[in-house]
């Protein structure tokens, strides 16, 4: 790798707050969101041996997919820029003019766009063989990092978080879009560490498959094995849906920066610490317990959504 990253020591920040002490909790942000200043948190973590792999066989371009408001999109562009490597975005929905700050960044980051319909987006059809042919056709041979970089070198890469953690827990959690980030924690632990992972998506439910899938390409693609089976998904804080909002968020958000000095993301990390503080408050699952949350960084997007919402956080 030829920039820096902050790859150890990453700070790991206690939580104060006297719900958590009256049921003798400790709760811990591992502060990964400041791995790097624009390729932060899970993002770097995915990105990482991809990149590797794509230099080692050549490849001076690579080509992802993600929305308009993609941290994905972002954090590659980057990459590339910072890697020697030229982007391709392909952008889900119609072209945006003018652009919207996370576009702007990838595009004055080098990173080109193709706009595609949202149908054609849909897994099914812009990972078809014609399709991808068709872009190779028109950009060139490049390298592809599948939508939010999840796969098996993601998830290598992902195993990497837990080594920074250096005091004994019981649980780690994290927020999940594609299942890259807690398949490679999941991967990392064995089964005395509890890992729960919060769906930023509607119906949730659906990415225990994927990621299974995900740790079974880790295991034969790459030769490690898996053992941890003390893996579960928390549904109940999406808030409406991907990238959907409600004040009650938006008011946890302000007060945990106020509070902690920590900075959340609304798409993922806050949803998941919602989700946290609302189970360690109205269950018993977590008393007595040393809890990690990872902070999987994405606060770049946050200035869309103060924009569109009107709002300051």
């Amino acid at each position: 790798m030829n920039f820096e990253v902050n790859e150890n020591n990453i700070p790991l920040e206690k939580i104060i707050a006297s719900f958590l002490t009256k049921k003798n909790i400790n709760l811990y942000v591992f502060r990964d969101d400041l791995n790097h200043p624009e390729i932060s948190g899970n993002k770097w973590r995915k990105l990482k041996y991809n990149l590797q792999e794509a230099k080692e066989n050549g490849f001076n371009q690579l080509l992802t997919f993600g929305g308009a408001f993609s941290n994905h999109i972002a954090a590659t562009a980057a990459a590339g820029r910072d890697f020697g490597l030229k982007t391709i975005g392909i952008i889900r929905g119609d072209e945006i003019l003018p652009l919207n700050q996370t576009l702007q960044l990838a595009q004055d980051n080098g990173m080109v766009f193709k706009y595609i319909s949202r149908e054609q987006y849909r897994e099914n059809n812009k990972y078809e063989k014609l399709f991808i042919a068709s872009l190779r056709e028109k950009f060139g041979e490049f390298y592809m990092v599948p939508e939010g970089g999840s796969n098996s070198l993601a998830v290598k890469g992902c195993t990497e978080i837990s080594n920074n953690i250096d005091i004994d827990y019981d649980v780690i959690c994290c927020a999940c879009g594609t299942g890259g980030t807690i398949a490679g924690i999941i991967a990392s632990l064995d089964n005395d560490k509890q890992v729960i992972g919060f769906p930023a998506l509607k119906g949730g439910e659906f990415l225990k498959e994927d990621i299974q899938q995900l740790l079974s390409a880790y295991s034969t693609e790459l030769n490690y094995e898996v053992e941890n089976s003390n893996w579960s998904l928390v549904t109940d804080y999406h808030f409406g849906g991907f990238a959907k909002v409600k004040p009650e968020l938006i008011d946890f958000i302000r007060k945990f920066k106020e509070k902690q000095n920590i900075l959340l993301d609304f798409i993922y990390t806050g949803k998941m610490l919602f989700g946290l503080y609302d189970m360690i408050q109205n269950t018993n699952h977590f008393d007595n317990k040393v809890i990690i949350a990872v902070h999987t960084g994405g606060v770049q997007g946050n200035k869309g959504f103060e924009e569109r919402l009107n709002i300051t956080i």
